[in-house]
């Protein structure tokens, strides 16, 4: 892999990334406390081996040397532009800068960062080691040197990369999650069970995880912020379960129990 990878965030994008690209080159990842980072360090050394080339640091400045840097915290367009502001200001001019943002103006943050010229939206799909698309939403000012290297990163983690217009969702997201809200709709006028909902769709539409499982998976919180960025109708129990830290897997419960 032609470039030095950094990460900003310890989540599971942000690992999952990491653990992909540890095997291929070394990967610098930044995390905002010690314990996050130490998830990290655990996270990325069970996705890549004990052996993995990864430094996992609670000072952004572990970014400062990386050629190409991927921003992956949380959903929030303030907070994004305070990270991608220091990260400009360490980082060298010819780095390019991505965020893994879905429901976020590629536009907007590529203005606010300080380089539009070298930023892009590069969103992974979690898990990340077996998901293998790859949507790039360019800003009007992305340069062909910025585009050639997307590309060639995507290739080296043996992803399928999709140009896609910067248009919040994209295309997964903006089609998925009218789909996912609604099965929270028929779960509560049905009176089904959530296991009923997931395994009629996985088993008479061929999806490998029921709609219910996958918001658990992606967490609740962020799916009413995706729901909200594309103008979708978010469920009530979506925003409940949101509001009381029922936010699937990563809190232990959600539409399921997780031990």
């Amino acid at each position: 892999m032609e470039e030095r990878l950094g990460i900003a965030g310890s989540g599971g994008i942000a690992c999952g990334l990491a653990a992909l690209a540890a095997p291929r080159a070394e990967v610098l990842l930044w995390a905002r406390s010690p314990q996050s980072a130490a998830r990290a360090r655990e996270a990325v050394r069970a996705g890549a081996g004990e052996d993995a080339a990864i430094q996992v640091d609670t000072d952004p400045g572990v970014l400062a040397g990386a050629s190409f840097v991927v921003e992956a915290i949380v959903e929030d367009h303030d907070v994004k532009v305070g990270v991608l502001l220091d990260l400009h200001r360490r980082l060298a001019a010819e780095a390019v800068l991505a965020t893994t943002t879905s429901s976020l103006s590629i536009e907007a943050l590529a203005e606010a960062s300080g380089r539009p010229d070298r930023f892009l939206g590069l969103h992974v799909f979690n898990p990340v080691s077996k998901m293998a698309l790859v949507e790039l939403a360019f800003p009007p000012a992305a340069t062909e040197d910025t585009r050639r290297r997307a590309l060639a990163l995507c290739q080296a983690l043996d992803k399928i990369a999709v140009e896609v217009p910067d248009r919040p969702g994209f295309v997964v997201n903006r089609l998925l999650f009218p789909f996912l809200f609604d099965a929270v709709r028929l779960l509560e006028t049905s009176g089904l069970e959530p296991e009923q909902v997931d395994t009629c769709m996985k088993l008479g539409a061929g999806h490998p995880m029921g709609p219910l499982a996958l918001l658990d998976l992606v967490g609740l919180d962020v799916a009413q912020a995706i729901g909200e960025a594309i103008a979708a109708d978010v469920p009530e129990r979506v925003r409940t379960m949101a509001r009381e830290g029922a936010l699937g897997r990563k809190a232990g419960r959600g539409f399921y129990a997780y031990g």
